[in-house]
């Protein structure tokens, strides 16, 4: 034993010293070993083509300021005040003297990876930054360095932001929530191994396996619909002072989520999207729920349209506990026909006709709402998704009053998507599908994966019903409380909701109440394309589902119908009429090119002249052409710039050595310098647009 341990000091100390170069030659031929490469990560793309996520790199930058010995010094010194300046211009919140204060101090440190600026930098700037002097430089001989970071971004802010969802600062750890993690197999790709080897005396990065990038998604939200309601429901809540909203948008055949809006009013009194409400939120739906109720009724033929209720005035004791109409204290409604009694939102009436049909067999009334499909498992993609909670009657969890008032919406819990998805049915000949979020996975700009509506029911309803309550459905908003929801252009079907929030175990009466206000609906009635839910929180009163949810909802409607809107001119013009257009004045080359592209016949009063030559003039109408006339004026005297537009007169007026001020929309009809006064460069002249 004792030999060997000498055996083993003697090799020990050979190879430390007598063979120490050999082994530090194999060791740096292999610096690096199975070095992770991470992969792009995929985009999240709109239906109509917009970026809506991406991952864009970001830098921070540093100087090494050893590298490239004296000579580099020496050009670094003779630099410094144009890099300054440079990077002031850059980075305006630094001045010169800051940055250069700065660098001098790295500099007499000797620093080798000195920060130059505190924060991080777009692609742009990083660019800008690698244009000065010595930062053009290779790392090696000028000392600039930079260290990159792979940053998720979102070009359109808070649209659609929660559905998006959010990814971790180091993308590589993955998503945290929304699309970016239901779809985060899809989007995140594959990593790769290298290892750094050194080869002739230069190290060389060696590909053991390639990185794969992610494939982009292609989302079904429309960003122009997005944005329209997301104003709509924003500035709504603004004026009500809400605490939560939302409002999602679908497209009735497919079930395409054209836009879904969620926010939250935060403690700095701003709005934003915190929490997927509109796929989350477990509430009592309320009066929204009453349509479910009355088919279930209409399919069972225990209700028929015909059928009328007496609202008692505004109150009536139902199993000891008073039922009440929202319009009680004025003395409420006395009879009420069925379709009266959605058009009104009578809880009495209602829960009445629920209550005389199913009292004695409440199971089948749950069980009509299960095939109406309200509880229906959505398959929502999205984590965090709630599932609609209705109840089955047992001993346990079953009293006398239950039934009348979940006919009216309460003792149930319903997500806005479920109830949406609901609705969507009945605007779909009564066929329930999936919400939709995805259209497909794109990659290298091809479409190479396609996902298909999802039906979860063929039919919610017999064709009787659907008619019958396609037809109150419209009454209710053409008629009803729901007014506000509709449109002078076309037909709107939907039905209010205005509910009390239960406070949990402190129940409905404990400090200040709090509302539901809610419509939902879609249109046009006689060939839905869009169906939507407007859902608001807010608290106290006066609290109104049509004025404030259903408000909401004919400001999108209106908005959205505008978009689809396409107008055939041969329809409106007569084939043999000529139509000429109004021209205003300005640059008249473009305008007979313009003219002459659109086969509008045209005539030049004047000499024409090359492209690199502009010529101004005015542009008047005849019953069979446009006639064009030059205007000129020498260069030092103020031109007419009277009914141009302002993108020719602020060219005209600023080439002249002009400052403008613009003041409204349109065409020019006054300037306040006239026409022929001669002018001083620099002067300014304001221009009235109308």
């Amino acid at each position: 034993m004792g030999l060997i341990g000498v055996a083993i000091i003697v090799k020990a100390g050979i190879v430390m010293f007598a063979e120490r170069e050999y082994w530090k030659d194999v060791a740096e031929r292999f610096v690096k070993e199975n070095v992770l490469v991470y992969p792009n990560r995929g985009n999240i793309i709109s239906a109509d083509g917009k970026l809506m996520a991406s991952s864009l790199p970001e830098y921070k930058i540093y100087m090494d300021f050893k590298a490239g010995g004296e000579e580099k010094d020496s050009l670094f010194r003779d630099s410094l005040n144009i890099i300054c300046e440079g990077l002031h211009k850059i980075f305006p919140e630094m001045s010169a003297a800051q940055f250069k204060a700065h660098l001098k101090k790295g500099r007499r440190e000797g620093s080798r990876s000195y920060l130059i600026y505190p924060k991080r930098i777009s692609y742009i700037q990083y660019k800008e930054v690698k244009r000065l002097p010595i930062f053009n430089m290779s790392k090696f001989k000028g000392g600039f360095h930079e260290l990159a970071f792979n940053q998720r971004t979102k070009p359109f802010g808070s649209l659609a932001t929660r559905t998006l969802g959010d990814v971790y600062p180091d993308t590589a750890q993955g998503a945290k929530n929304g699309l970016e993690l239901a779809f985060d197999t899809i989007l995140k790709g594959k990593v790769g191994i290298t290892h750094r080897q050194k080869v002739m005396n230069k190290y060389l990065n060696i590909t053991d396996i390639p990185p794969q990038d992610g494939m982009d998604l292609v989302t079904t939200i429309d960003v122009g619909m997005q944005d329209i309601a997301e104003k709509a429901l924003v500035d709504k809540m603004k004026e009500i002072n809400a605490t939560v909203g939302v409002t999602v948008l679908m497209e009735v055949a497919t079930g395409e989520v054209k836009a879904i809006v969620n926010m939250t009013k935060c403690k700095d009194g701003v709005y934003r999207e915190i929490k997927n409400n509109a796929i989350s939120d477990m509430m009592e739906p309320g009066s929204t729920f009453k349509t479910a109720s009355i088919m279930v009724g209409l399919e069972d033929g225990v209700i028929s349209p015909n059928d009328v209720v007496d609202a008692t005035g505004g109150v009536k004791i139902m199993h000891g506990r008073p039922m009440r109409d929202h319009n009680w204290r004025k003395g409420g409604y006395q009879l009420l026909s069925v379709p009266k009694i959605l058009m009104v939102s009578s809880n009495i009436g209602v829960s009445t006709l629920i209550d005389r049909a199913y009292f004695n067999k409440p199971e089948k009334f749950v069980q009509g709402l299960y095939k109406l499909g309200i509880n229906a498992d959505l398959h929502i993609p999205i984590k965090g998704a709630g599932k609609a909670y209705i109840r089955m009657p047992n001993k346990y969890n079953w009293s006398n009053t239950a039934l009348a008032w979940m006919s009216i919406g309460y003792e149930s819990q319903v997500p806005p998507i479920n109830t949406l998805a609901f609705y969507n049915a009945i605007a779909n000949n009564g066929v329930l599908v999936a919400p939709k979020f995805v259209k497909g996975v794109m990659k290298n700009g091809e479409m190479i994966q396609e996902f298909p509506t999802e039906v979860i029911k063929q039919s919610i309803c017999s064709e009787r019903t659907l008619k019958q309550i396609r037809a109150i459905l419209q009454r209710v908003v053409s008629e009803g409380l729901a007014k506000p929801a509709g449109s002078k252009q076309f037909h709107v079907s939907g039905k209010t909701g205005t509910a009390q929030i239960s406070q949990g175990t402190a129940g409905y009466k404990s400090g200040e109440m709090n509302y539901l206000v809610s419509f939902c609906g879609y249109f046009p009635s006689e060939n839905p394309k869009y169906s939507c839910i407007v859902a608001i929180q807010k608290p106290g009163l006066p609290a109104s589902g049509g004025l404030m949810a259903g408000s909401v909802f004919g400001k999108i409607a209106e908005r959205i119908y505008s978009k689809q809107i396409s107008t055939d001119l041969s329809q409106a013009v007569d084939s043999n009429s000529v139509v000429i257009p109004f021209v205003k004045s300005g640059e008249i080359n473009e305008t007979k090119y313009i003219l002459d592209a659109l086969k509008i016949q045209n005539r030049q009063q004047f000499t024409p002249v090359s492209w690199s030559r502009k010529v101004w003039g005015t542009a008047q109408q005849s019953a069979s052409s446009v006639i064009m006339n030059e205007r000129t004026s020498p260069k030092n005297f103020m031109p007419s710039v009277i009914g141009m537009g302002a993108k020719d007169a602020v060219y005209l007026l600023e080439s002249r050595g002009l400052k403008v001020c613009l003041t409204g929309i349109g065409k020019i009809n006054s300037q306040s310098i006239p026409q022929g006064t001669r002018i001083v460069k620099g002067q300014t002249v304001t221009i009235q647009l109308n």
